[in-house]
């Protein structure tokens, strides 16, 4: 018999943080988050995107052992603002029984149907800036900090229990050798004086910090016209500045700005974590933190995690200014692999972006949606 709990005390939440842990244990390719970070991803007191959405942790018991789990998230900026009746269902994770995954998915039907959704969706976090889909290709490929690995049936799950996919994504990798600067070296500084654009680089923290606001306004415009897009708030952006920006080399956060000073573009590229994920396992110390702060330095694999051009730059080849810098610091520490993050697979700006790069596609990944 299965049985399904909402995770109300901290120790509930530890068990549906540590169930992946379990599930994973001896999986080569699954990433282990920081057990610290994920509570504090989860709790209302230190993570704003639960001010605007409402979030319900289900684990699943058959024997009295845990066999599963899963978030409902009503995300309350969407419904209102993009007038979107949506449940969404994330940090989803369960053995290999179909009964286990229809029992947790009912929790999200509920929560749907108490409020007057009219459908449910994911795997999706709570905002846009949270992990989204589950892998369909790719099971066999190392993965990283800001995408969830998961297990190949579940795809059989949710199709079987009448879920369709909705969106659908694809993650690339490419060599750095491979890359050809010539195209980009040359229109950078064409465009630049055309423009009278300028580049900005940074090799501290601090001066970074005075812009991030302005590279969350345009991100909030960049992708303002995406699917399911709720601009990030004032609050978010306080807690997205303190968790990830300090997180990240200085050298790998570009900036372009114009001749009146407004950004009109700009980058986050990451240092690859998984394999000092893979080390710490979870846990900070004693040796967790040595790992991460070795992999900022001495990583010779990047992420790709954000790039964002001002809308009516978008057609004018700003974004050679970006590669261009980007190229000089990868170049610099030794780079040897870029990744790109989860795309959707019909945008098809973004995949243009990358034409030139000799991209393979590594890994693609879903989200299903049901009508309630």
């Amino acid at each position: 018999m299965i049985t399904i709990k909402e995770a109300l005390t901290k120790k509930d939440m530890k068990d549906y943080v540590m169930f992946s842990f379990d599930l994973y244990k001896n999986n080569p390719y699954w990433i282990p988050p920081i057990i610290a970070e994920e509570l504090e991803t989860f709790d209302k007191t230190k993570n704003p995107a639960l001010q605007t959405a409402e979030a319900h942790f289900y684990l699943a018991y058959k024997d009295d052992k845990i066999v599963g789990k899963i978030a409902a998230i009503i995300n309350w900026e969407e419904v209102t603002i993009l007038e979107k009746r949506e449940v969404r269902f994330g940090w989803f994770d369960a053995i290999d029984d179909v009964e286990v995954t229809k029992a947790l998915l009912n929790k999200v039907e509920e929560l749907g149907k108490k409020h007057q959704m009219d459908h449910m969706e994911g795997p999706m976090g709570f905002s846009n800036l949270d992990k989204v889909g589950v892998l369909s290709e790719g099971f066999d490929q190392m993965g990283n900090m800001i995408t969830w690995y998961s297990q190949p049936y579940y795809i059989s799950h949710f199709e079987q229990l009448g879920l369709i996919v909705e969106k659908a994504y694809q993650e690339s990798i490419f060599s750095f050798k491979d890359i050809d600067p010539t195209q980009f070296n040359k229109f950078s500084g064409l465009i630049k004086e055309r423009y009278q654009l300028k580049s900005l680089n940074f090799t501290k923290t601090k001066d970074i910090m005075p812009y991030v606001d302005k590279m969350f306004d345009l991100f909030n415009t960049t992708y303002s016209k995406l699917q399911s897009f709720v601009p990030i708030n004032a609050i978010q952006k306080d807690y997205f500045k303190k968790k990830y920006i300090s997180f990240i080399n200085p050298e790998f956060i570009k900036f372009v700005m114009d001749k009146e000073g407004n950004m009109i573009a700009f980058a986050i590229v990451m240092p690859g974590f998984g394999q000092a994920l893979k080390k710490a396992n979870g846990k900070l110390f004693p040796f967790g933190f040595y790992h991460l702060l070795q992999a900022k330095k001495k990583s010779k694999e990047v992420v790709f995690y954000l790039i964002g051009v001002a809308p009516e730059y978008q057609s004018k080849g700003v974004t050679a200014i970006l590669f261009e810098e980007i190229y000089i610091v990868c170049k610099a520490k030794g780079i040897e692999t870029c990744i790109r993050t989860p795309e959707l697979e019909d945008n098809i700006a973004i995949q243009n972006l990358w034409k030139n790069f000799n991209t393979k596609v590594n890994k693609r990944r879903r989200t299903y949606k049901k009508e309630l």
